[in-house]
C-alpha cells in the first residue's frame, strides 16, 4: 500500500473526504513552494498536489496560468520540481504529492528517466493533462513499475467507453473535473456532480476526488458529502498572488484550515455514499 491508498485508507475508515490542494511548483519561488508545502501540511492537507510550471497549461484558468509564469520566470524546470519533493521529503514521509502537469516536460525527459527520477524524489502520483488513457499503457507500466499512482482525469463529457478504460488503468484516485471549462470557473451545479458521480461509481473502484469549480467553505462541504477528495487550486493560488510574502504562510494556512473544517462538515452529514470504493 503506497502513501495515496493509506491515506485513503484511514479516511475511509474516518467517513472524512480528503482535502487536496494544488499549488503550482516555483509559485513565488522554489524555496517558497517546499515551506508551502509544509504549511499546507501544518493546515491540515491530507494530500498535495505540486503542478509543473508549464508555458500552454490548456487546462487552467488565468489564476493558475499566471502562477506558471511567475514559476517559469524563474526558469523553474521539471528537474526543479522533483527536487522540490526530494526536500519536502526528508521531514514529511507521510503526506503524498502528486504532479500534476503536461506531456512536454516529461517527454523532453523521457519517461523512464522521469519516472526513476520521481521515485527517487518521494513522488506518489502522476497526472498528466494531455496523456489521453487509450494510450498510456506504456506510460502505466513505468510508473507502476516504481510504486507510483497513475491519476487521470474524467469530465462531465467523458464517454462510458472512456470512464471504463480509467477504470482499468487508474490507481490512487481520479480526479474529477466538476464542469466544463478551465480551472477557476464557478458555474459548479452540485445535482449535476452528484449524479455524474453516481454513475462514475459503477465503474470507478478506486475514490473519486472532484475539483475545479470549488472556491468556498460552502461549496467544498458540499462536495465532501458526494465526493472521496475535494481538489482546490485555483482559490489556493490566487491567496499565494495576492498575498505580501510576510503574510503569504499565515494566509495560507488561515484559509486551508477554513477549508479543512468545511470539508470535516460535510462529510460528516453522509455516511453512506460508499468514499473509496
Amino acid at each position: 500500500m503506497n502513501r495515496i491508498e493509506s491515506v485513503f485508507s484511514q479516511l475511509k475508515s474516518q467517513n472524512k473526504a480528503a482535502l487536496i490542494p494544488f499549488i503550482t511548483a516555483g509559485d513565488p519561488d522554489s524555496a517558497t513552494t517546499v515551506a508551502l508545502m509544509h504549511q499546507l501540511t501544518r493546515s491540515g492537507v491530507d494530500l498535495i498536489e505540486l503542478g509543473v510550471p508549464f508555458s500552454d497549461p490548456m487546462a487552467d484558468g488565468p489564476t493558475i496560468q499566471r502562477a506558471s509564469e511567475r514559476a517559469l520566470k524563474h526558469h523553474i524546470s521539471l528537474k526543479d520540481v522533483l527536487a522540490m519533493v526530494a526536500a519536502f521529503r526528508k521531514t514529511n514521509q507521510h503526506v503524498p504529492v502528486v504532479l500534476m502537469g503536461y506531456a512536454n516536460p516529461i517527454e523532453a525527459m523521457g519517461y523512464k528517466d522521469f519516472v526513476e527520477e520521481a521515485h527517487r524524489s518521494g513522488v506518489d502520483g502522476v497526472l498528466v493533462v494531455d496523456y489521453p488513457p487509450e494510450e498510456s499503457a506504456e506510460w502505466v507500466q513505468h510508473l507502476e513499475e516504481q510504486g507510483i499512482a497513475p491519476i487521470f482525469l474524467l469530465s462531465p463529457t467523458t464517454p462510458e467507453s472512456r470512464i471504463k478504460h480509467v477504470a482499468e488503468l487508474a490507481k490512487g484516485y481520479v480526479y474529477y473535473v466538476s464542469l466544463k471549462g478551465v480551472t477557476g470557473a464557478s458555474h459548479l451545479d452540485l445535482q449535476d456532480v452528484s449524479d455524474k458521480l453516481s454513475q462514475l461509481r459503477e465503474h470507478i473502484k478506486v475514490p473519486i476526488g472532484v475539483g475545479f469549480g470549488i472556491r468556498d467553505e460552502q461549496t467544498a462541504s458540499s462536495i465532501a458529502e458526494r465526493a472521496d477528495a475535494v481538489v482546490i487550486g485555483s482559490r489556493i493560488v490566487e491567496e499565494i498572488e495576492q498575498s505580501q510574502p510576510a503574510d503569504l504562510m499565515t494566509n495560507v494556512g488561515t484559509l486551508v484550515k477554513s477549508l479543512r473544517h468545511a470539508i470535516d462538515a460535510g462529510s460528516g452529514r453522509s455516511s453512506d455514499k460508499g468514499k473509496g470504493i
